[in-house]
């Protein structure tokens, strides 16, 4: 290992400016995707639980496709392979963050809800909508709180894939100057950045999931 950065304490500050430029769009690519992926989540699980066979097998295969593929080889095919059939580029940012919407994991805290939960609303006159933003999604959100930090954790890593087409984050930042140095250094920031934006995130996610408890 060459040193050129930690004991340089101005090269290793440019760096680290360099580094936290490439976290910031991680970042982005992170709560982009939570954004995105949570409601559209909902939806597919809606949706697979339809009793419209018209509905629930095209998401069903919607999923399978997106479970047995790489996530690496889903970004290359929408940045490289549907502008071949789209009269437009999809930038490369919005392709990796459509590649990385396609979470459903709200389907088995839906399903797990008592049915006569709904039963119960209906007799108190609550709506459809009433009954599933009322009483059935606060549930939901507290049963699939360990799930999402599951995932969450998970996407943070991931967003390392973005490096695949060249959208700057925070692990491509590390690469460029790992070949521009011939440095390991860059790669050990990287590793304490990731660490420091999982913890976060996990802190996040117990905070959650504490605020919730009252749903038992």
């Amino acid at each position: 290992m060459t040193i050129k950065f930690f004991n340089d304490p101005e090269r290793l500050w440019k760096l680290f400016t360099l580094m936290l430029d490439g976290a910031g769009v991680t970042l982005s690519i992170f709560f982009l995707t939570l954004v995105f992926s949570v409601p559209l989540g909902m939806l597919v699980a809606q949706g697979r639980m339809s009793r419209r066979r018209l509905v629930r097998a095209p998401l069903s295969f919607y999923i399978y496709i997106m479970r047995s593929t790489p996530l690496m080889l889903q970004i290359m095919f929408i940045y490289f392979l549907l502008p071949q059939v789209l009269p437009f580029r999809v930038d490369r940012f919005w392709a990796v963050i459509f590649a990385f919407v396609i979470a459903e994991i709200f389907r088995s805290g839906i399903q797990s809800i008592p049915a006569g939960q709904y039963e119960a609303a209906k007799v108190l006159g609550y709506t459809g909508g009433q009954t599933f933003l009322r009483i059935i999604l606060p549930q939901v959100v507290k049963r699939v709180l360990l799930p999402v930090a599951n995932e969450v954790i998970t996407l943070i890593k991931d967003t390392a894939l973005a490096s695949t087409v060249a959208v700057v984050d925070l692990m491509t930042v590390a690469k460029k100057q790992v070949s521009s140095s011939s440095s390991i250094e860059p790669y050990v920031v990287a590793i304490v950045l990731y660490l420091v934006l999982n913890g976060a995130a996990e802190q996040l996610c117990k905070l959650a999931e504490r605020k919730m408890s009252y749903y038992r």
